[in-house]
């Protein structure tokens, strides 16, 4: 098959490298692609977020099968125009994206579905949202309702913090993203991600993971894209795992069939576990970033049957094969990150490091300059290995973080604490 992979980051490379080893795999392009893609896969440069550009462009390569990496194209349709060309395509349609890019939708439709969620408020005007946090109190969680990059998200353990929030969002900090918010109740407990293919009701959990999401080592400062993540998550057990399946994910995805919007794709079920009890968090509509690429690691060539077989609805006959392993991936950031920083950076050292099937560094925010690579954004690398136990696998990945040359760049020394 000749297939298309869209994006340029971390998530991405994991996917490539993937597809990669699949033998139904004969021509790979990603687009745009980055320095690390480059050197196992073509890259194309193309406006990802037009899907006419997109299906002109599968049209003149003859490609067979789409693979849509992040949600922005996924929210503006290029799914839909992919399937109108004819195109076999993996994600969702612009309606069912609404899961991940309307929180209010989200929330909408776990009413509808009855699952277990935190409480909200849903605000389009500034002083009525503060009224809701005078009301209620800190801690509490403000949410720009659309896509902000996986940065909307303010936990807010002052009420001053939560009205500052509400001044940020409403005056632009996340451009239209932050026009409406939602305000939810503040979760308690410890939050994992479980992942499920769907091909309309069909559902199959094909793993799950912890991230790092705040910048600080011990889970503090600001909110990032994620430092770090390891699978499986042990929070996660397979009765909690069940449950969640049972009262979130199926109801929810029973309700977008009613309403005419089946999902198709992979969904992300961000849970908060409390008393063997979970609850949704948030829900997104494609691979989650870092923890795509432990989950990647993990499942290596059959990955790609996977993604096929929802794609073409054939998840009823599908099963996936664990080995009974663990994966661990640590973020290298440019200094700065999640604020302002550099890019221009040359990284070294990489052509040193080991690249086999339990470790392997996956590019973010890198590109080619001559013959160095550089940095180009605020996540750069996923340095990921895997190993028969967890600590053995974070013990691959930090001697790999160790090994490289950027001064320009950081890490955190404990992605894995909670489990470790």
């Amino acid at each position: 098959m000749n297939i298309l992979i869209l994006g340029s980051g971390g998530r991405e490379h994991a996917l490539t490298w993937a597809v990669k080893q699949n033998p139904k795999c004969d021509r790979l392009i990603v687009a745009p692609g980055n320095a690390g893609i480059a050197q196992i896969a073509e890259c194309a440069a193309l406006d990802i977020e037009d899907g006419g550009a997109v299906a002109s462009f599968a049209a003149e390569n003859a490609i067979d099968f789409v693979i849509i990496g992040p949600e922005a194209p996924l929210a503006c349709g290029v799914a839909d125009r992919l399937r109108e060309a004819g195109l076999l395509v993996f994600g969702p349609s612009a309606g069912a994206a609404r899961l991940e890019a309307s929180k209010s939708f989200t929330k909408e439709i776990c009413d509808a579905a009855n699952a277990p969620t935190a409480g909200y408020g849903h605000f389009t005007d500034a002083e009525a949202a503060k009224a809701h946090i005078r009301a209620n109190g800190a801690p509490i969680v403000v949410k720009a309702d659309g896509l902000a990059a996986g940065k909307g998200v303010i936990v807010a353990m002052t009420e001053q913090e939560a009205l500052d929030a509400i001044d940020d969002m409403f005056g632009g900090a996340f451009g239209g993203a932050g026009a409406e918010v939602v305000i939810e109740e503040f979760m308690e407990g410890e939050e994992a991600s479980l992942f499920v293919l769907v091909d309309g009701e069909e559902v199959l959990s094909v793993g799950t993971a912890q991230d790092h999401k705040r910048v600080g080592e011990g889970d503090t400062g600001p909110n990032t894209g994620g430092m770090g993540a390891y699978s499986p998550a042990p929070v996660l057990s397979a009765e909690i795992e069940r449950i969640a399946m049972d009262e979130i994910v199926k109801p929810t995805m029973a309700e977008m069939v009613k309403r005419g919007v089946p999902f198709q794709g992979i969904l992300y079920a961000g849970l908060m576990i409390k008393d063997g009890q979970p609850r949704l968090v948030e829900y997104n509509v494609r691979y989650g970033d870092p923890e795509c690429q432990v989950l990647m690691l993990r499942l290596g060539a059959q990955a790609f049957d996977l993604i096929h077989a929802a794609a073409e609805g054939r998840l009823a006959e599908t099963s996936v094969n664990w080995a009974d392993d663990h994966a661990m991936t640590v973020v290298m950031a440019a200094n700065g990150y999640p604020g302002s920083y550099e890019k221009g950076s040359e990284i070294k050292g990489l052509n040193i490091l080991p690249d086999d099937s339990s470790q392997v560094v996956f590019h973010a925010g890198t590109k080619a300059d001559g013959d160095k690579i550089v940095a180009s954004g605020g996540r750069v690398l996923n340095v990921t290995a895997r190993g028969a136990t967890l600590q053995e696998a974070r013990d691959r990945a930090y001697a790999m973080a160790e090994s490289i040359d950027w001064p320009e760049g950081f890490y955190r020394n404990d992605i894995g604490w909670r489990a470790l």
